[in-house]
């Protein structure tokens, strides 16, 4: 590690919870360069939905380079964005009835927040935006307004203003008013707040802490957005592309944003990618108003559309998530119920929060050294966080299963609770 150390910014912070270097992956399983192998519970922060190398989208982008395809074009058109666009389309908005223009961004989840409040900044003309506690939206200044996490938001070095920050669903309790107070604050002139732009949230805050919105909070939002003419944008970045079970993590709740963002799991293989997806009277952009060099990278499209024929012609990986999920769950309440922890999540997005804040790392740190990569969540990383690829062999969810469940016993003892 004697190369990372000395060449590479102090700033890294995965390799300091893995430390290995790992070498080859495939599936939900990673190999270092001394043979070991550890199973992924972590999928690349919900990059690999769809597992490391699938061979299926492997071989399209192969064959794609081998042929000499356009890698970089800007937003110019390509045969690669062409049957993307389409194939989204067909397999996607189709289906749902969704009627969505497609904006292609700077290549990362961050990307594709800043050119959502960038938008809705301009068709309103309102500069306040309203976002949730414990959301997280990026790492870019904009998006970074948004985020909620202290630690997070210090690296910025400026101010970070344009938005209102507001409690989330069940923040404040489940007996708490939650929307009755952002109406409140919303039609009271004398409340101090602008009116915004948009509402930006996560349906699940992932990096929060596994926060799950319940249907009814998210249909008031959006009848609260209505009502005010805010746009409602939802930030589909990790609990997007199936791993809440549907393609997007808000359809089953009759949602119909009017700006949704999407990336990680998006390329389906880990290449950058990006997309804001904007109902079509929003589309008021004049040319070359937003861009990016970055923003048209069509390996990325090659192996999306590759993802999306493969795993999104029918119903066959929502109902895989649905069964898997039923799995990890069932073994955390099992676990809860044993170590004082509370269990929540949404398909194959799954936390324990424990009462004992250092609990979730010491257990992350134990089930690494038995061959599970796994991480922590929340805004005292108190929630042990599982992100399985949706794809996972039955075989690998079980023993990451076995060795996540010896870590929490092994963790969770009374010495370990007795010296927290």
């Amino acid at each position: 590690m004697d190369t990372f150390e000395r060449l590479e910014s102090n700033v890294r912070g995965y390799c300091r919870d893995f430390p290995t270097t790992f070498a080859t992956a495939r599936g939900a399983t990673l190999t270092d360069i001394h043979g070991d192998e550890f199973i992924d519970f972590f999928a690349g922060a919900g990059v690999l939905n769809y597992g490391h190398n699938p061979p299926a989208l492997k071989q399209h982008l192969i064959d794609y380079l081998m042929n000499d395809g356009v890698v970089h074009a800007l937003d110019m058109s390509t045969v690669a964005k062409k049957k993307f666009l389409e194939t989204f389309d067909r397999l996607i908005l189709k289906p749902r009835g969704f009627d969505y223009k497609m904006m292609f961004t700077g290549p990362t989840g961050t990307n594709a927040v800043e050119a959502a409040l960038k938008l809705a900044r301009k068709v309103t003309q309102r500069h306040n935006v309203v976002s949730f506690t414990n959301g997280f939206h990026g790492m870019t200044l904009g998006a970074l307004a948004l985020t909620g996490n202290s630690g997070k938001r210090a690296g910025a070095g400026v101010p970070l203003g344009n938005v209102s920050h507001m409690p989330y669903c069940d923040y404040l309790g489940s007996e708490a008013d939650t929307i009755g107070a952002l109406e409140r604050f919303l039609e009271d002139s004398s409340s101090g707040m602008d009116l915004p732009a948009a509402f930006i949230l996560e349906t699940v805050q992932a990096e929060g802490g596994v926060n799950v919105a319940t249907r009814t909070w998210l249909q008031q939002l959006a009848q609260l957005a209505a009502q005010y003419d805010v746009l409602l944008i939802v930030d589909d970045i990790q609990v997007g592309c199936g791993r809440t079970g549907p393609f997007f993590s808000f359809e089953t709740y009759g949602l119909e944003p009017d700006i949704v963002c999407l990336s990680k799991s998006l390329s389906g293989y880990g290449l950058p990618m990006a997309l804001t997806l904007m109902k079509p009277e929003l589309d008021i952009f004049n040319p070359g108003e937003h861009n990016g060099t970055f923003r048209g990278h069509n390996p990325a499209f090659v192996t999306a559309t590759a993802a999306l024929e493969e795993f999104w012609s029918d119903d066959r990986l929502t109902r895989k998530v649905n069964t898997d999920a039923k799995r990890i769950r069932d073994v955390m309440l099992d676990l809860a119920s044993e170590c004082d922890a509370e269990v929540r999540g949404r398909g194959m997005i799954t936390g324990m929060q424990f009462e004992n804040a250092k609990a979730a790392s010491q257990i992350s740190k134990k089930a690494f050294q038995q061959g599970l990569i796994i991480e922590t969540a929340g805004p005292k990383g108190e929630v042990l966080k599982a992100l399985p690829p949706l794809t996972i062999s039955d075989d690998e969810l079980t023993r990451g299963l076995e060795i996540m469940a010896a870590s929490v016993k092994e963790v969770m003892c009374k010495d370990f609770v007795e010296a927290g």
